[in-house]
């Protein structure tokens, strides 16, 4: 599971440095913010783990084998926070699995419960890149889409994104769109992710896989203080498990291996998007069926 697997790389070393994050991932990049305090000691936890600073990107890149996304990165420009286990006061854990039993502990004491909204299915998509001819920009990365970075140092993202992409994305809002997120930074195109049925609204001025979907999982986490910490990690690193031990079978999977070819098809998609009362877990039509039966139990409330 190589998107989720990436999710835990980046955020399992400052979940257990007790480090508060929002957590964004985007078409080209994942972003981490974190309290401006606690820099170095990101700094310091990212390296340990094998990261690099790139001083040329002001960003941290994967330079070990077991960490294999040439584009996952963090930045670090913010003091904000979307993580839960406990409060400020208790000893980090010793290991993952402490981690991820305090974070579900957490989050039934405060009655978090995993939803879908019916029929909500998402795309993650780009801004396509024009140049000054008014023919797309056609660089690929090693997945076969747009590389989203500028072509020149003086241009941004305003000057070389196909304008018929803003005008979708204001006809979009005008909708009051179900979901809709879009991420906006210097080196990148504007990346987008959205309910697939205002798709039609932006024409032939996106990039991406257009015709995949995927489903988020909401968290409502407006409850739990801003400085918690391991959400991300702990939840993330739990759908890790249940790809990997074979999803939640039963009726989803059958005996010709149907339910495995589906895991080794789309099941490796996993990503997250903190914002500021909630988060969402994306991933893959059946990935989030399993996802939701295993989340369920471990966030059962028991009555007393």
């Amino acid at each position: 599971m190589e998107a989720g697997q990436r999710v835990m790389d980046l955020t399992s070393p400052l979940a257990m440095a007790a480090i508060p994050i929002f957590f964004i991932t985007t078409y080209y990049t994942d972003f981490i913010l974190v309290p401006s305090k606690d820099r170095q000691t990101v700094g310091a936890a990212l390296l340990e783990r094998g990261f690099e600073f790139s001083e040329n990107e002001s960003a941290y890149v994967v330079q070990v084998p077991n960490l294999n996304h040439a584009h996952a990165h963090s930045r670090i420009p913010s003091a904000s926070s979307n993580e839960s286990t406990g409060p400020p006061s208790t000893p980090p854990p010793s290991n993952v699995a402490e981690l991820q039993i305090r974070t579900f502990k957490q989050l039934r004491k405060r009655g978090v419960v995993p939803f879908i909204e019916p029929d909500l299915h998402l795309v993650q998509c780009s801004g396509k890149e024009i140049l000054p001819d008014d023919s797309y920009h056609s660089h690929s990365n090693g997945n076969g889409y747009t590389n989203g970075h500028s072509h020149s140092q003086e241009n941004t993202f305003l000057s070389i994104i196909d304008p018929k992409f803003y005008i979708g994305l204001i006809s979009a809002l005008i909708t009051q769109p179900r979901f809709l997120s879009i991420t906006l930074a210097q080196d990148d195109a504007p990346s987008l992710l959205l309910d697939k049925s205002l798709l039609w609204l932006f024409g032939n001025s996106i990039a991406g896989d257009v015709d995949g979907e995927l489903v988020p999982i909401f968290l409502d986490l407006g409850g739990l203080p801003l400085e918690s910490t391991g959400i991300v990690c702990g939840v993330a690193g739990k759908l890790c498990e249940v790809e990997r031990m074979g999803g939640g079978g039963g009726e989803h999977g059958d005996e010709n291996g149907a339910g495995e070819r589906e895991r080794e098809g789309e099941g490796g998609e996993l990503s997250y998007l903190s914002t500021a009362r909630a988060g969402a877990v994306i991933l893959s039509k059946g990935g989030s069926v399993r996802a939701l039966e295993a989340l369920g139990p471990l966030l059962e409330t028991i009555e007393a």
